[in-house]
């Protein structure tokens, strides 16, 4: 009897993979069968199931030490207020909510990892960017109290403590397939979801590109007047791409590189905010104080 030679392409940790890489591009595709059916269905009255449906994703997607909330406003130390965001990827380690009551939510910006806009039709470019800048002009503070493992860490010490300063939220536009090429330019990533080929395409912000560039974008706000560790890996964020077998490698499994995208994202701006108390304290005081002089004409 001659020897079988053993198929490697057949072996079962392949059919293993290859089931989980078809499992996302069947989840993909009910996920834009039913972004499109509530879109069909109900019409203008659709933003919360279109919103639900999306938040669904993102709660698959994120580790459980995240939360993601629906329908929220973020807010700063200084007093300033974003624009409603309709989903909001939030880390609450260490930050209590401002103010709960049902549906409405305050959260602080030191504790929020993503922000993402969700539309259905074509969104005004103009309204989305003044979005955009809502959430990108958020200042967290550095004026945090914390007992560590051997240290005190205070908002006086220099980067060289292993806590996190400063940082931004990741911003994402989720859509469905139309006139959005436009407002794309104002997000990090867009999550497009096609009714004729049942993909959801992720469009990537082309300016920031390596890993490095991530890090600068996302930590400290941006500012090159933060001392910053230099984060040297030069590696593309394009390079997390997955794609099914060679004989559909223009199949990308859209959602699975954007699970690992999103996650090495959310990596680098890991090690949450201390909640900075203090800075909290000084504005409600201050708004009362101004409050008070206003009301005694001083």
């Amino acid at each position: 009897m001659g020897s079988t030679q053993k198929n490697p392409t057949n072996t079962p940790d392949t059919v293993m993979i290859d089931e989980i890489l078809h499992n996302y591009v069947e989840m993909e595709r009910a996920i834009v069968s039913q972004l499109f059916f509530k879109y069909k269905k109900h019409g203008t009255t659709i933003g919360g199931f279109r919103e639900d449906i999306w938040k669904e994703l993102f709660f698959q997607f994120v580790p459980k030490k995240f939360v993601v909330e629906q329908s929220v406003f973020i807010i700063d130390s200084t007093g300033q207020v974003s624009r409603e965001v309709d989903l909001a990827i939030v880390d609450h380690t260490y930050t209590p909510y401002i103010f709960r009551k049902g549906r409405l939510k305050f959260i602080p910006i030191e504790a929020v990892a993503v922000a993402v806009e969700c539309k259905s039709l074509s969104a005004d470019e103009d309204s989305l960017e003044v979005w955009t800048d809502s959430i990108k002009n958020l200042k967290t503070s550095r004026q945090s109290i914390a007992r560590m493992h051997s240290y005190v860490a205070t908002g006086r010490m220099d980067n060289k403590a292993h806590t996190q300063t400063s940082t931004r939220p990741v911003l994402i536009y989720c859509c469905l397939k139309g006139n959005h090429t436009d407002n794309m330019k104002y997000f990090d990533f867009a999550l497009q979801a096609d009714h004729d080929s049942c993909q959801i395409h992720v469009h990537r912000n082309s300016d920031i590109e390596s890993l490095e560039d991530w890090y600068r974008a996302l930590n400290h706000n941006g500012s090159p007047n933060e001392l910053i560790t230099v984060y040297t890996n030069k590696d593309s964020i394009d390079e997390y791409k997955i794609n099914l077998s060679e004989k559909e490698a223009n199949r990308e499994v859209s959602l699975l590189s954007f699970n690992f995208q999103l996650n090495q994202l959310l990596m680098l701006i890991n090690n949450p905010m201390l909640f900075p108390h203090k800075a909290y304290v000084d504005m409600f005081n201050k708004k009362f104080s101004e409050k008070r002089d206003e009301e005694s004409g001083s």
